[in-house]
């Protein structure tokens, strides 16, 4: 009997002892304002990536128009090489120095012989 009062005692000390749990402040808040801040940042990036996303679709339809350009011309300037050349191989003076200077400032010449189709 001596032993389930001494049993008890402690437990009433321990009961005694013992801090209740302080109240710690909520999670909620706290996730609540960081979903709502990543929520924020994600839509932000968002509208700014699809904001560049257009600028650039526009530069490069911008470069489109200069491209077909210059595929144009440079389509006449291989005609206009390719007839002087043939010029030059019928022994016109004028078409063997322009073919001339052309060979030496590097510049790509199609074969004497027009091409087969």
């Amino acid at each position: 009997m001596e032993n389930e009062f001494e049993t008890k005692g402690t437990h009433q000390e321990n009961d005694v002892a013992r801090p209740e749990p302080a109240e710690r402040p909520g999670l909620r808040p706290a996730v609540i304002i960081t979903m709502v801040s990543l929520l924020i940042w994600f839509g932000f990036q968002t509208v700014a990536l699809v904001l560049e996303r257009n600028n650039l679709i526009a530069v490069n339809s911008n470069f489109e128009a200069g491209m077909r350009q210059a595929e144009k011309m440079r389509a006449q300037l291989e005609t206009l090489i390719t007839k002087t050349a043939e010029l030059a191989s019928k022994g016109n003076a004028s078409a063997k120095a322009a073919i001339e200077e052309l060979e030496k400032r590097g510049m790509p010449l199609p074969s004497a012989t027009p091409p087969s189709k």
